[in-house]
């Protein structure tokens, strides 16, 4: 499974019904694993963003429809970095070609 680190920041919207983001959360899991995909971590955070998830999804269209559907209900916007783990890391390095 592809990891994807999702940055989201809170609309005006969602920031006004800020007290109903715990249901959304549980809403935008049951999404994922719908998308047969998961939330690995979930963080409330500081900063110039509101919440930082890292989630599995089976390919990039999966994880595209996820990010798309958050988008559409208007409580945030979110920012999808697909990520590599250590080890693709590693093997990505390994196969550059030389010069």
């Amino acid at each position: 499974m592809a990891i994807y680190i999702i940055l989201s920041t809170y609309t005006e919207q969602g920031a006004r019904n800020v007290k109903d983001s715990p249901k959304r959360l549980n809403a935008a899991k049951a999404l994922a694993r719908r998308l047969n995909g998961r939330f690995r971590q979930f963080f409330l955070t500081m900063g110039a963003y509101d919440i930082v998830a890292i989630a599995e999804f089976p390919n990039d269209e999966a994880a595209a429809k996820f990010a798309l559907t958050l988008a559409s209900k208007g409580n945030v916007r979110t920012t999808t970095l697909k990520a590599f783990s250590e080890a693709d890391y590693r093997k990505i390095v390994r196969a550059l070609p030389r010069g």
